[in-house]
């Protein structure tokens, strides 16, 4: 594991089972909260993903997990669906979810703003356009990006 971060092992581990039973994965996070660390798999598919799915694919992670043993801590395994604000972190996701509703957080401020909302615009490998409410186009500069996630639409 040396030289690479626990949650990109594990993606590299998983991501061809989770794929085998024809789903996708979305994200894998590890992270300390409290006295405990939490390894989250985010799973999804066509017509997104239920408890069975969540379940079968958590008894897959857990043997494989078990039998590789990347992780010399003890950890807690959650497995769930990326839910209704999922990250957008592939190109493949700002094509599918361009014009839909995002909150796009930056590392440094963007029009005097650290987060910005509004419908996902085009995006480049250096930028990517948010259209504020308003219908003003702001673009953001890719390396200036912590997070973009979607938005919740009434």
């Amino acid at each position: 594991m040396q030289g690479k971060k626990t949650q990109d092992v594990v993606y590299e581990l998983v991501k061809p089972l989770i794929e085998d039973k024809g789903m996708e994965l979305v994200d894998v996070e590890f992270v300390k909260e409290g006295p405990n660390w939490y390894l989250r798999i985010y799973i999804d598919k066509e017509n997104g993903v239920d408890l069975d799915d969540c379940q079968e694919i958590s008894g897959i992670i857990s043997d494989l997990l078990d039998e590789a043993d990347p992780i010399p801590q003890s950890y807690f395994l959650e497995v769930s669906s990326p839910g209704i604000e999922r990250p957008l972190k592939k190109e493949k996701d700002f094509i599918k979810y361009k014009n839909h509703a995002v909150n796009v957080s930056t590392f440094v401020p963007i029009e005097g703003k650290k987060v910005l909302q509004g419908k996902l615009g085009n995006v480049t490998s250096e930028v990517l356009a948010v259209i504020l409410p308003n219908g003003q186009e702001i673009q953001v500069p890719r390396d200036k990006i912590s997070q973009v996630r979607l938005a919740w639409e009434d």
